[in-house]
């Protein structure tokens, strides 16, 4: 019998390549997702790439009820849980908003394993819980620092409330964060990627925006960091690599080979790349201008940070 798993937030741009990833390594999957920043259409993109057909639910993890008839209705023992909002700087903005749902849904997630007993659980983090680092690269021994931005902080705060939660039921709940860098890019067959709803809050969609005439121009938050060309340095991973990071993640859960109840990793490729650099690479590869301006620095930005992937690589 297949293992089964259920992945929230599954119409969006990581959970869409992840249960590609998961059906290609022979797991079930079931979705769930409010689609208030995704679209049905990602769904059918990913049942046109592995030719299965996925139960989707569309459920807000903030409605318990709702999300307890969908732990009712499949057989899972193992959940991947990326429904949350990301924007950083929106989170400035509006803090209240990403304290209620991200940290909400998550723990009716984790209420909702402990009442149906669900033991796994593999947690889409970010390398926003180091902060700016004092040290790089940033390696899981890391002291945290205070989180730059409202959204960092619910990465650090979900990160505590799983590992307490973890250690509470003594084993009946396992769980695994991935400390993500910087997603980008897309399936090779392109029947998915990043289209978010409204104005992007990730570069690359803005990068792609703007060379295809979306958009005018690119704004470039900042070009009088410590750095060397003044922009911001960011660890890209491409989209699918990170995909597969999940299917191991779940799949050490499963066979009990988690060295404790509580894990966390960074899922990066170790190279430090300007944004400036990345908009001139897109220009050098697909011979086109993307029009960008530098603009103030933005609210809740990390001047630099990358991965140490060494424990990843050798776990």
């Amino acid at each position: 019998m297949k293992e089964c798993v259920l992945v929230t937030g599954g119409a969006g741009y990581i959970g869409t390549h992840t249960t590609v990833e998961l059906i290609n390594a022979g797991y079930d999957v079931v979705v769930v997702d409010n689609l208030s920043n995704s679209d049905i259409s990602a769904i059918s993109g990913v049942e046109k790439i592995t030719g299965c057909k996925i139960p989707f639910e569309q459920v807000n993890c903030l409605d318990k009820a709702a999300l307890d008839k969908v732990f009712k209705k499949y057989k899972f023992n193992s959940v991947i849980h990326f429904a949350a909002y990301k924007a950083v700087g929106e989170s400035v903005s509006e803090p209240l908003k990403y304290y209620h749902n991200n940290l909400g849904s998550l723990m009716t997630v984790l209420e909702l394993m402990q009442e149906n007993g669900v033991k796994n659980i593999v947690f889409s983090s970010s390398a926003t819980v180091y902060g700016q680092p004092e040290e790089l690269p940033a390696t899981e021994n890391t002291p945290r620092q205070k989180a730059n931005s409202p959204y960092g902080n619910t990465k650090q705060i979900g990160e505590d409330i799983i590992a307490d939660t973890a250690r509470a039921t003594e084993g009946k709940i396992t769980a695994l964060a991935l400390r993500y860098f910087n997603p980008v890019g897309a399936h090779p067959s392109a029947l998915i990627g990043e289209l978010p709803k409204g104005v992007p809050n990730n570069l690359v969609p803005f990068i792609t925006q703007t060379a295809a005439g979306v958009r005018d121009c690119l704004n470039v938050f900042g070009d009088d960091y410590n750095t060397p060309d003044g922009s911001a340095l960011r660890d890209f991973i491409d989209v699918v690599d990170l995909a597969k990071a999940h299917v191991v993640a779940i799949g050490r859960l499963i066979a009990g080979k988690n060295k404790s109840v509580y894990e966390y990793f960074n899922i990066g490729t170790g190279k430090p790349l300007s944004v400036l650099e990345l908009i001139h690479i897109f220009e050098q590869v697909n011979g086109v201008k993307v029009p960008h301006k530098i603009v103030g620095r933005r609210p809740g930005d990390v001047e630099k940070i990358w991965a140490s992937t060494d424990l990843a690589k050798n776990e």
